[in-house]
C-alpha cells in the first residue's frame, strides 16, 4: 500500500534524508521517498497514517494526510 503525506518545513536534502529515516524507522514501512519541492512524502507499507504524522512529527516537521 502506498500513502503520501504533506510535509512542511524541509529545506534540504537533510531534511529528506531526516524524514525517511524518521518514516523507516516504523514497522510495516518498506521504503519513504521524500521530496521537499512537492512537500510531500510517499510511503510504502501499512503502517498507519497516524503513526507516520507521528513520526514525521517527531523528526520536527509538519504532517498531514
Amino acid at each position: 500500500m502506498s500513502t503520501t503525506l504533506t510535509v512542511e518545513g524541509m529545506s534540504c536534502g537533510h531534511c529528506e534524508q531526516s524524514v525517511e529515516e524518521a518514516i523507516e524507522a516504523l514497522d510495516g514501512v518498506r521504503s519513504a521517498d521524500a521530496d521537499r519541492d512537492a512537500e510531500q512524502v510517499t510511503v510504502d507499507g501499512d503502517a498507519s497514517q497516524e503513526d507516520l504524522v507521528a513520526a514525521v512529527e517527531d523528526a520536527g516537521y509538519d504532517a498531514a494526510p
